[in-house]
């Protein structure tokens, strides 16, 4: 199941920019995070490929959503310009982002290449 996170659960759960400039990944497994808005057509189509991907991840790897138009701080801070757009970000290692409603297919290589782990 996917997680809606805010400004301050992402500080939490996934980076504290606030108290680090070097990247520290938070999390204990590897999770997507999904840039979005409501009104974004291929966000939507994005949607239920993520829900899918979390199910068939279950325990592997997290997926994280963030509403572009609520959390504009966030956005920025990850110089957000179109949508939608993924943070993958692997336990030990910097993340990588990936933009636009990619294939499941592709996103599952992605999982496998950069977040290392294969279902």
């Amino acid at each position: 199941m996917t997680e809606l996170l805010s400004k301050d659960t992402f500080l939490e759960k996934i980076f504290n920019y606030e108290e680090s400039k070097e990247w520290k990944f938070k999390g204990e497994i590897p999770a997507i995070i999904d840039f979005y808005a409501d009104w974004c057509g291929p966000c939507k189509a994005l949607a239920p490929v993520l829900e899918q991907l979390s199910n068939e991840y279950e325990g592997k790897v997290r997926i994280y959503k963030v509403d572009t138009e609520a959390e504009r701080e966030l956005s920025a801070m990850f110089g957000i310009r179109s949508i939608p757009s993924m943070l993958f970000c692997p336990v030990n290692e910097d993340p990588q982002m990936a933009h636009g409603a990619l294939p499941k297919q592709q996103i599952q290589k992605i999982i496998a290449d950069v977040l290392k782990v294969n279902n």
